[in-house]
């Protein structure tokens, strides 16, 4: 069983690190594709700043502002998106958007698909070496089950000659 547990934890690394190294990998790429679709425009605040509730009960307000822009550079734009804090009316703030001009979310960064990458390769190790020991436990179980359970039905032949107990029905002088 400690051989069996060894070679399941074994798995587990090569798994973590197979499937961390490919989130990474899928991550830069999918990264790299968000960007060549993405591109950075300067906006120019035309509104004072406000906070608008985050998406979640507890998530924190967000400063949004009404921002101008153009992207194509024939085609204005104005959106309310969020701001840094302190953003006055007129201050120019970098959004990044897409094709179309619309405001889009930045690519991740190498930071974001580094925890992610670690965060699946992480998860991948501790689920294999949890399953592998919940079945290394479930057998200890049944071997031990099957160890009372022959101890039992033994000590049972020898428990009266050993103790000099009679078992039940016997007699006297029915050795």
């Amino acid at each position: 069983m400690r051989a069996a547990f060894a070679l399941t934890c074994l798995l587990a690394v090569i798994a973590g690190l197979a499937l961390g190294r490919a989130a990474w990998t899928d991550g830069h790429r999918t990264a790299e594709n968000i960007a060549r679709h993405r591109h950075t425009v300067t906006a120019t605040t035309v509104g004072e700043t406000t906070y608008r509730a985050g998406d979640q009960p507890s998530s924190r307000p967000v400063t949004v502002a009404t921002t101008t822009w153009h992207y194509p550079p024939q085609r204005p734009h104005t959106e309310t998106i969020p701001v840094p804090a302190g953003t006055r009316h007129g201050d120019t703030v970098r959004l990044w958007v897409d094709g179309n001009g619309s405001a889009a979310a930045a690519p991740p960064g190498r930071a974001e698909i580094a925890l992610n990458a670690v965060g699946i390769g992480t998860g991948a190790l501790a689920g294999t070496v949890l399953v592998g020991g919940a079945l290394v436990a479930v057998r200890l179980r049944i071997v031990d089950a099957r160890s009372a359970r022959s101890w039992e039905s033994e000590w049972e032949g020898i428990e009266p000659l050993w103790s000099g107990r009679l078992r039940p029905g016997q007699g006297a002088g029915d050795d």
